[in-house]
């Protein structure tokens, strides 16, 4: 029989690639899935990728225990990936308590489900690289101490120590993923590299002027999604759950990357970059870098896909995108 997969924050980047990923390992895929009264639940993430039809979607939410009770009755998955949170940093600031309750008592609720319901189930936790923070170390392993500096951080790293106190507890095959920034074309349009790449497409094509960004001198280890669920993947293969960084070991400045897909369109960064002190974080993390050594010996788990050749995929999306939006 095939294996089953529940997957919260199915409708994100990262649960959009990874259900296409298990779909093609011949897994039947749930997703949860939480709906409100002014909209359906949103899969053009699902739909880019053309797998809608292919997934099934589970209405649920990580603030209802007693619904991801049922919700894992019923499915009984055999892999549980929780990626569903509140994960835009700037926002956590305005949100700090809804923060603090689905992006960290979330993951205690999902991991209630599984102990109660299905505690053979091997469990996923997408753990941050923002936990790091004011970093204490050049380059961050999973050795290196924690130093958030939001209340997004501060909840991922609640979510990632009650995964690691689940597994030494009740025994759950419970591994976290302390996943550094990770980027594709279906990227949100708040985060800073879709942001860059959105805003220099509408340039092109003659619908906007400028780009404004905070500190970009801001420096970040950028990998794209494809490769990143990957190796959530290749964690709940292992026979030890455990936690991994799944980094590129590559450091760039937001400057940096801009240029790149400045250049990519043709375009010169300087005519149309607007540094605007409004969109600096009241507390920034300066440097980001992620030592992925260990996935490598542990699964062999490397990156195959290079900055630029994203950064030039998610310019030509957004073209894409935008010229069929301009020409309806």
């Amino acid at each position: 029989m095939a294996k089953k997969a529940l997957v919260t924050g199915i409708t994100g980047q990262d649960g959009a690639y990874l259900a296409e990923l298990l779909l093609q390992n011949g897994y039947e895929v749930y997703g949860l899935a939480r709906r409100s009264s002014t909209a359906d639940v949103n899969l053009t993430r699902l739909q880019w990728l053309g797998i809608e039809g292919d997934v099934r979607i589970v209405d649920g939410d990580l603030l209802d225990l007693s619904g991801l009770i049922r919700t894992v009755k019923d499915v009984k998955p055999d892999e549980v990936y929780n990626l569903g949170a509140q994960s835009f940093v700037k926002s956590s600031w305005q949100q700090p308590l809804l923060t603090g309750q689905v992006t960290a008592l979330g993951v205690t609720n999902v991991l209630e489900a599984v102990r109660i319901e299905r505690p053979e189930a091997r469990f996923y936790q997408a753990s941050s690289s923002e936990m790091y923070g004011l970093i204490q170390e050049p380059m961050q392993s999973e050795e290196t101490p924690f130093y958030p500096r939001s209340p997004y951080a501060v909840a991922k790293l609640y979510g990632h120590w009650i995964t690691i106190n689940y597994r030494e507890s009740f025994g759950l095959h419970a591994s976290s993923g302390i996943l550094f920034n990770h980027e594709s074309p279906l990227r949100g349009i708040e985060f800073v590299t879709r942001k860059v790449t959105d805003a220099v497409a509408r340039i092109k094509l003659g619908l906007a002027k400028e780009l404004r960004l905070g500190n970009i001198d801001a420096k970040r280890d950028w990998g794209h999604s494809k490769d990143y669920v990957r190796a959530m993947w290749m964690m709940l293969q292992q026979d030890v759950a455990d936690d991994y960084v799944i980094a590129t070991g590559r450091t760039t400045t937001v400057r940096d990357m801009c240029a790149i897909a400045f250049k990519h369109a043709g375009l010169n960064m300087e005519d149309h970059l607007v540094i605007d002190p409004e969109l600096f974080r009241p507390a920034e993390v300066d440097v980001l870098l992620g030592n992925p050594e260990k996935a490598r010996k542990k699964f062999g788990w490397e990156p195959k896909i290079g900055l630029e050749e994203m950064i030039v995929e998610m310019v030509e999306a957004d073209l894409k995108r935008l010229a069929r939006l301009k020409a309806s």
